[in-house]
């Protein structure tokens, strides 16, 4: 999949193709529908398929403060797009200058001059331009003026409820991590560098990785979960405890997961959590050995859920 910076950094000579345009933040279920309509569009065109996103959140440039619970960050959701099959990942930087292009010159300027598009693959709900002033109705106008159709795939439901960034982020903040799997179509995942902490869980007998989230990363309710820890490209199962360790008075909210059946130092390394299901909400206890008695309950029970 070839990468772009900005639109203008497609490459001389490329030909018409099947674009799809959106945020793409999760790659969930229903983004996946869209890219891949897009990619099975240009296929039987004989086009190639390109993904338009932006960096930063264009939330962050429009209201600043207000960035979202970011669900992928640019590296894993540039792999879910490449897994579905795009020819091209091209990535917008959305600053004031292009928050303030009118429907009709992010029309012309992006889709036909630009990337030559022949078809424009979105959702229902699409919006764009200065003040999202621009829809889907609009944009199928702008396709019979400038000459390319619009394809809009049905919104991705189940019991009701819409797949969005914005549920799954709402499932994630509520710890309801299950949920937001099913949603997303695969575990939320959470990435970072292990650094030092405490080494509490040294002591105690359960040594944990305790990991640093990026910036703007939707980071599930403090709680006990069951996790599978992606490193080097083995999986290895983790309980995860993310809090601020009451029992000890702790005030600084960590991530921090230990790893079933390992031995050997993760300082440094960078790691991702898979989040499975949450075990239990966090708690206070009085003293160390009932805590440590919790402790080894949680390891089997995640034992139990991720061997299933």
């Amino acid at each position: 999949m070839q990468r772009w910076r900005g639109y203008e950094s497609v490459p001389a000579g490329w030909g018409r193709s099947v674009v799809t345009i959106g945020v793409f933040d999760g790659v969930h279920r229903g983004h996946q529908e869209v890219i891949g309509l897009a990619v099975k569009q240009a296929r039987e065109r004989g086009l190639q398929s390109v993904v338009v996103t932006f960096d930063p959140h264009p939330a962050e440039v429009v209201r600043p403060g207000s960035h979202p619970a970011v669900l992928t960050e640019p590296a894993r959701q540039a792999e879910l797009i490449e897994a579905l099959g795009a020819d091209a990942l091209c990535v917008v930087p959305f600053t004031p200058d292009f928050s303030r292009l009118s429907p009709e010159a992010f029309g012309h300027d992006v889709l036909v001059e630009h990337l030559h598009a022949a078809e424009v693959v979105v959702g229902e709900n699409f919006r764009f331009g200065h003040r999202a002033a621009g829809d889907v109705a609009l944009l199928t106008e702008l396709g019979r003026r400038f000459g390319f159709t619009v394809t809009t795939p049905p919104l991705v439901t189940t019991d009701d409820t819409v797949f969005s960034s914005t549920y799954i982020r709402a499932c994630v903040a509520a710890g309801d991590v299950a949920a937001a799997a099913t949603a997303l179509g695969r575990p939320h995942r959470l990435e970072g560098v292990v650094v030092r902490g405490d080494r509490r869980g040294q002591e105690l007998g359960f040594p944990t990785a305790n990991l640093l989230p990026g910036r703007h990363v939707a980071v599930p309710a403090d709680g006990i979960y069951a996790a599978w820890c992606q490193r080097r490209g083995q999986a290895h199962m983790a309980a995860v405890s993310i809090g601020t360790n009451p029992t000890f008075a702790g005030r600084e909210r960590r991530v921090e997961a230990y790893l079933l059946d390992f031995e050997g130092d993760l300082y440094g390394e960078r790691v991702a959590l898979d989040f499975v299901a949450q075990l239990r909400e966090q708690r206070t206890y009085d003293g160390v050995e009932p805590l440590v008695a919790q402790i080894r309950q949680d390891v089997a029970q995640v034992r139990r859920v991720l061997d299933r």
